[in-house]
C-alpha cells in the first residue's frame, strides 16, 4: 500500500469518527468545497446527489442527524480498503431515533479523495430497512 493510500484510509477512518461524534463543523473541513455526497438509493429521505460542502453539512447531514438522539448513529467500520485515490468501506450504523425507534443498518461506501480531502462520497445502504424505521413526517 502506498503512503497516499495509507493517508486516504486514515482520512476515512477519521471521517467516520467525526461523523459518529456528530461534529459537523469538523466534518465540513474534511470535504473539498465542491464535494458531492450521493445517497445511492431511490425513494427514501435524502436520496440522490448533494453537491457542495455547505449543502452536504447544512441541508443534508444536519437534518438527518437531527432525527436521532444526540450522538447517534455511531458508525462501526468492518472493512476498509484503499486503491489510488479511492477508499471503500463496509460499515454498520447503530443508534436511536428521537422517536425511540432503534436503528441498525449496513452500508457500503465509495470515497474519492482529492488533495487530502473527501471530494466524492457514494453511500449504499439497505433502503428498504430505512423506510421501515424512519419516522413518518409530521
Amino acid at each position: 500500500m502506498s503512503d497516499t493510500e495509507k493517508r486516504n484510509e486514515e482520512l476515512v477512518k477519521s471521517f467516520f469518527e467525526v461523523l459518529s461524534a456528530g461534529d459537523l463543523e469538523t466534518l465540513r473541513s474534511m470535504f473539498t468545497v465542491e464535494a458531492c455526497w450521493t445517497a445511492m438509493s431511490k425513494n427514501i429521505p435524502g436520496a440522490g446527489a448533494h453537491p457542495g460542502r455547505d449543502h452536504i453539512i447544512d441541508e443534508f447531514l444536519a437534518p438527518v442527524r437531527g432525527m436521532f438522539v444526540d450522538g447517534d448513529p455511531k458508525v462501526q467500520i468492518h472493512k476498509l480498503t484503499a486503491k489510488d485515490n479511492m477508499v471503500y468501506a463496509e460499515t454498520r450504523a447503530v443508534g436511536m431515533f428521537q422517536s425511540g425507534i432503534e436503528y441498525d443498518n449496513l452500508y457500503c461506501w465509495a470515497f474519492e479523495i482529492a488533495d487530502g480531502q473527501v471530494d466524492q462520497v457514494r453511500e449504499y445502504m439497505d433502503s428498504h430497512y430505512i423506510m421501515s424505521v424512519v419516522p413518518a413526517p409530521e
